[in-house]
């Protein structure tokens, strides 16, 4: 029997971007030999057409699951409630503006069968930011970084592989105010 992967992708009006982020996302989970998958996506009370567009992708693809909140809670909430709704052995977790390739979903399974409880995807680029968004985010993490007792993975998204034990360790911390990236490393996993 396959093992389970879940792709959770909050989403907040991105009815553009959806049909070819769901292609490269589906072909990048084709590929992995081995593994069933499922697709969650979480509307976070998009107001464009973002609603429309999922309901055409799950109506087409059996794989996909749609929940949808009724106004916008933030992309916090909106991986949370993907999490809190995922089967997988593994989640992944990426959202759906194509700034983290799908197609590094394979490199973080492979660190996942190599025994990593967490696996990150690093940014190497930030496309579509400004200079400005760039240079405070950079300076931010490291700072935050410098003053965390905890390890902040530098340069990485939301883009990561969690193993089903460490999803459940996060589910259970059912804090309002979330900081996936800061509670990864507080968490104590291997990555």
């Amino acid at each position: 029997m396959n093992k389970l992967l879940s792709l959770i992708v909050p989403v907040f009006n991105e009815e553009e971007v959806l049909p070819a982020s769901y292609a490269r996302m589906s072909a990048a989970m084709q590929a992995l030999t081995g593994y069933d998958y499922e697709i969650i996506y979480v509307n976070d009370g998009s107001r464009d057409g973002t609603m429309k567009r999922l309901r055409a992708i799950a109506g087409e693809h059996k794989e996909v699951r749609v929940i949808s909140f009724s106004r916008n809670f933030g992309h916090q909430l909106a991986v949370t409630a993907g999490m809190d709704n995922a089967r997988g052995d593994a989640l992944i977790i990426i959202d759906a503006d194509l700034q983290d390739p799908p197609e590094v979903i394979a490199e973080l399974v492979k660190a996942w069968e190599n025994g990593a409880d967490i696996a990150y995807g690093k940014r190497l680029k930030r496309e579509g930011e400004t200079v400005f968004k760039k240079l405070t985010a950079f300076c931010y993490y490291r700072l935050l970084n410098a003053i965390s007792a905890y390890p902040i993975p530098l340069d990485s998204g939301v883009f990561r592989l969690l193993d089903k034990k460490v999803a459940d360790v996060f589910l259970k911390m059912r804090e309002h105010n979330r900081f996936l990236r800061g509670m990864s490393g507080w968490m104590g996993f291997d990555a």
